[in-house]
């Protein structure tokens, strides 16, 4: 039975620190009390208290790592059921499901590994290789599971067989990676769990919530407690049915048997159906998704989707401070100011692609805030733009010592200028960042 604040409250030190980022040992019992903190936070509990309040603050959702390295992808660790309650903890994982027997498998895994995506100035791409025991026979599986993992030592492995002696051997062929084995339904479950205990994680499959429940508990009695789950839902309708009823009962009942990620097969013959299900899983709490091929169009809109919902909504989306060169410049190309927030970067940076004018963009951390905003709230400011911008150093780069700054914030201008020193000269550029473009072209013909 789950603990109370006031229970968990007693084994706590009662210091009221903030060492933990609670204004009081209460409010950070309270915390833990709805699983939506981790005592790891208080570094003055006692040992005694970390043992007895260990299974209070563990998460609903048990965290499993599929993979080992840099192949290695955390899953799990939820503790709300909507993101406006407490950030989602760990993004789900895309598969792209291959054959054993393809003529095109070394082909195929390359275009995988070397697939990605810019957002937000990072990469993004499939995060593991569903093998499929599609010949039927354990060396062409092992084999075909070897080369996955010498060709793509980046992605984690999904071994998908419902045969104990061929997933055995295939897991010699990729050991040390900590695969994920797909294959567990009630008929095989006694043959795979001594398989791959201590070796790799297991998902279950039942279409049965009742006998999926059942197997989730004697796998974990077994000792075989990473999980993950697969309702095996037949449509859409019953994957988001089968998924919210899941992670409701894991989350707000504390249901163990139900309380690990959940796997998506996605696989479908018509691709745009596989997509709306992999969006879907996505959405709604599907923690490794398998997609029968590898489709740019496809990733593209899943990894923004995950992208969005896996960012914690009480903190705007931000880019890194520096001064970002567009196109071939050179001492005269303009040098114009802006604020970190992601959308204003991206929308800056776009028109000034557009305008084809070689334009060094400075782009000052106001911890994710737009222009107006920034400047409101006493972050965008004269004082710390000019210190910016000297501690970039590029000033050294430039033959004329000019900057320019958003139209909205023209206050600034003056007092930036004596903040810069006399050699610099400040232009109040366009209000509206549509009007980059005409305001470049304008000024390079001046």
């Amino acid at each position: 039975m789950a603990l109370t604040g006031i229970e968990i409250f007693k084994h706590l030190p009662k210091t009221n620190c903030k060492d933990c980022g609670y204004p009081t040992c209460l409010a950070f019992a309270m915390k833990l009390a709805a699983k939506q903190a981790s005592l790891d936070a208080c570094p003055h509990a006692s040992e005694e208290a970390k043992a007895f309040l260990g299974a209070a603050s563990a998460p609903p959702v048990r965290k499993v790592v599929i993979g080992a390295g840099d192949a290695a992808w955390p899953l799990g660790e939820e503790t709300v059921l909507f993101r406006h309650e407490k950030k989602f903890v760990n993004p789900c994982a895309y598969a792209i499901k291959i054959s054993d027997n393809d003529p095109e498998l070394a082909a195929k895994v390359k275009q995988i590994a070397d697939f990605k995506v810019d957002r937000v100035g990072v990469h993004y791409g499939a995060n593991m290789v569903a093998v499929h025991d599609s010949s039927g026979d354990g060396a062409a599986f092992s084999a075909a599971v070897k080369k996955v993992a010498d060709a793509a030592p980046r992605l984690g492995i999904i071994l998908m067989s419902r045969d104990a002696q061929r997933i055995g051997a295939a897991l010699s062929a990729c050991e040390g990676k900590k695969p994920l084995i797909y294959g567990a339904a009630k008929e095989t479950l006694d043959q795979i769990l001594p398989v791959v205990k201590g070796k790799a994680s297991l998902v279950l499959s039942a279409g049965d919530l009742d006998e999926l429940s059942a197997m989730a508990e004697k796998a974990a009695g077994s000792g075989v407690e990473d999980l993950i789950l697969d309702p095996m839902p037949g449509n859409a309708r019953e994957a988001l049915e089968r998924f919210t009823i899941m992670r409701r009962l894991a989350v707000k009942k504390n249901y163990k048997p139900f309380g690990y990620p959940l796997f998506m097969n996605a696989v479908h013959e018509d691709a745009q159906v596989e997509g709306a299900l992999a969006t879907l899983g996505t959405m709604k709490y599907a923690s490794v998704i398998v997609l029968g091929a590898l489709r740019s169009w496809e990733m593209l809109g899943l990894l923004t989707s995950r992208l969005n919902i896996y960012t914690d909504p009480q903190k705007p989306m931000q880019v890194d401070q520096k001064i970002y060169e567009m196109g071939t410049v050179n001492g005269d190309s303009p040098l114009i100011v802006t604020t970190n927030f992601a959308l204003t970067y991206f929308i800056v940076a776009g028109e000034i692609e557009n305008s084809k004018v070689p334009t060094r963009l400075a782009v000052q951390d106001v911890e994710g805030l737009s222009v107006l905003t920034a400047w409101a709230a006493g972050k965008f400011t004269a004082g710390k733009i000019a210190e910016f911008i000297k501690e970039s150093g590029v000033e050294k780069q430039l033959t004329r010592k000019e900057v320019i700054l958003p139209g909205y914030v023209a206050v600034l201008s003056g007092a930036l200028e004596d903040k810069l020193g006399g050699e610099w000269k400040v232009v109040v550029g366009p209000r509206e960042a549509n009007q980059i473009p005409q305001f470049l072209k304008a000024r390079a013909k001046g």
